[in-house]
């Protein structure tokens, strides 16, 4: 799941290997592609989040719903991956978006999908070449097969709450899921019985703590409940990819994304918050 730079410079030029660069600002939506236009791994391509991982935002949804299923399966072929591709995905470090377009191609079936440790800060730090030219792959046949049980919706959501053998892992910054910030979504707050590990708290240094690190970090925080049990959960459903991630590289396999998110869940006033205060937006 995780490919060190080192690794990946053995095999980036090969026939199968297809390199995703899926830098992205949330606050500067065209950061990304400009990024990737200055410098990018060469032959990588670029999926932006909101054009190419995501679908249109419509009522009720969250900023990031998930791509529908038989347009993001052709794509994915267009994009020139097969189903014996191997394929890494990278961002600009921390891993966040590269762990939405991980989670997104497990979730189609597509096993042989890595994270880049450290994201592109690490590839040059090991004296990688970085291209400008736009890279592209040959189109190709994929056959999406859509797993059930990797993501949930709002009413499954509702469901756990009331649960106590359902554990939802929040993976916002401290402050916003305690309602004391939030400068994104109109509504402060967090899902009543969620608990909350920053995404970053999986990382040290710019990389991935350590499987073994990670697994008693999770252990510690879900205690005795089965990974299946574990529901993730953030803004818009992408830094939830994070959490959902490291438990897997722990060996904590089986827990599942909330796609909507916090953004979504506010849409419907009718669901529960825990809020200190409520901002409308």
């Amino acid at each position: 799941m995780l490919i060190s730079a080192q690794s990946l410079m053995e095999i980036y030029g090969e026939e199968q290997t297809r390199i995703l660069d899926c830098r992205y600002v949330l606050s500067d939506p065209t950061a990304g592609i400009g990024s990737y236009r200055q410098g990018h791994i060469p032959g990588s391509i670029y999926l932006d989040l909101s054009e190419n991982l995501s679908s249109p935002i419509r009522a009720g949804t969250g900023r990031h719903p998930l791509p529908a299923v038989d347009s993001f399966a052709e794509a994915i072929g267009k994009w020139g991956m097969a189903d014996d591709s191997t394929v890494i995905a990278y961002d600009d470090g921390p891993g966040a978006m590269a762990a939405r377009c991980w989670w997104l191609l497990r979730w189609f079936g597509h096993q042989s999908v890595y994270v880049l440790d450290g994201g592109l800060d690490a590839w040059v730090e090991q004296g990688g070449p970085l291209f400008d030219e736009v890279g592209a792959y040959p189109p190709a046949q994929f056959t999406g097969r859509p797993q059930q049980n990797h993501w949930i919706d709002a009413d499954t959501l509702m469901r756990a709450i009331d649960d106590p053998d359902q554990l939802i892992i929040d993976a916002r910054e401290n402050k916003r899921f305690l309602g004391l910030e939030e400068p994104i979504d109109r509504i402060a707050g967090h899902m009543p019985s969620a608990i909350n590990r920053p995404f970053q708290h999986n990382l040290w240094g710019g990389c991935f703590k350590s499987a073994k690190s990670l697994r008693q970090e999770f252990v510690e925080l879900i205690g005795d409940a089965p990974p299946s049990q574990v529901i993730h959960s953030c803004g818009s459903g992408v830094t939830a990819c994070h959490n959902l991630f490291a438990m897997e590289v722990a060996g904590l396999h089986g827990s599942r994304l909330y796609a909507g998110s916090w953004r979504e869940w506010i849409t419907d006033p009718t669901r529960p918050i825990i809020s200190p205060v409520s901002r409308e937006r």
